[in-house]
């Protein structure tokens, strides 16, 4: 079985959007892991747009929730991260214009940071893993850069599915970046615009050991429940 992370980022959209405390990103962790996830993912952005600073400090004081955070290659966002010390860190790109994670990180024109972040990150035994494209340049290159994992953005894949176009050439550039990833050494996770389908159809590659998956989650728990969805994820990604 797959493990998997919920992100919880769109829980702190709710509550931005109306403002106030609810609903709570604490709480909506806590109910993750008894339904059933692994583990936990937030992304603190630099503009705070739905995490903030003080929802990582409670959830990180929980230790019974595992939790990832996303983080840009900011030294500043570092900082806190060092301070707080999730169990997990994954480095993704950023950008303030932008809705949602678009595309992976560029490696080769951020490698200084990168290394310099992941080696800090290392050396406060937490497990780093890096947000790429899935392509065998980036794999070699997270290696290069001492990453434990890699998280393949499955992006692409995850919208041809849903406009039920031809998926067949992306889904083998995520099995053979999978296949190559897991021979070097690298665990292989998955994440982005995931739903059922994605999961079920990527739940074939025996390589991938975790699935992130948030903005379905979320969104298809107003209707059926948060416990009902991802009970549902993790029947699907049983191997």
């Amino acid at each position: 079985m797959k493990r998997l992370g919920v992100n919880i980022d769109h829980i702190a959209t709710l509550r931005n959007a109306r403002g106030g405390f609810h609903p709570d990103p604490l709480l909506a962790a806590k109910l993750a892991i008894k339904y059933g996830a692994d583990l936990v993912t937030i992304h603190l952005r630099e503009d705070r747009r739905h995490i903030k600073d003080q929802d990582l400090i409670k959830i990180c004081k929980n230790k019974k929730i595992p939790l990832n955070l996303e983080m840009a290659a900011n030294m500043k966002i570092l900082k806190i991260v060092l301070k707080n010390k999730p169990n997990f860190v994954c480095i993704v790109p950023e950008k303030r214009k932008e809705i949602t994670t678009e595309g992976g990180l560029n490696l080769k024109k951020n490698i200084n940071k990168i290394k310099k972040i992941v080696s800090k990150l290392k050396k406060s035994k937490i497990r780093t893993s890096l947000f790429i494209n899935p392509t065998i340049k980036d794999v070699k290159l997270s290696k290069k850069l001492k990453s434990e994992c890699v998280e393949l953005h499955t992006g692409k894949i995850s919208d041809l599915i849903k406009l039920n176009k031809d998926f067949s050439n992306e889904f083998v550039k995520i099995k053979n970046c999978a296949k190559f990833g897991n021979s070097i050494g690298l665990e292989i996770h998955a994440g982005h615009g995931m739903d059922y389908k994605t999961t079920k159809i990527l739940n074939k590659i025996k390589e991938i050991k975790e699935f992130n998956i948030g903005h379905f989650i979320v969104g298809e728990s107003i209707f059926y429940g948060f416990k009902q969805v991802i009970k549902k994820i993790k029947r699907i990604s049983k191997n």
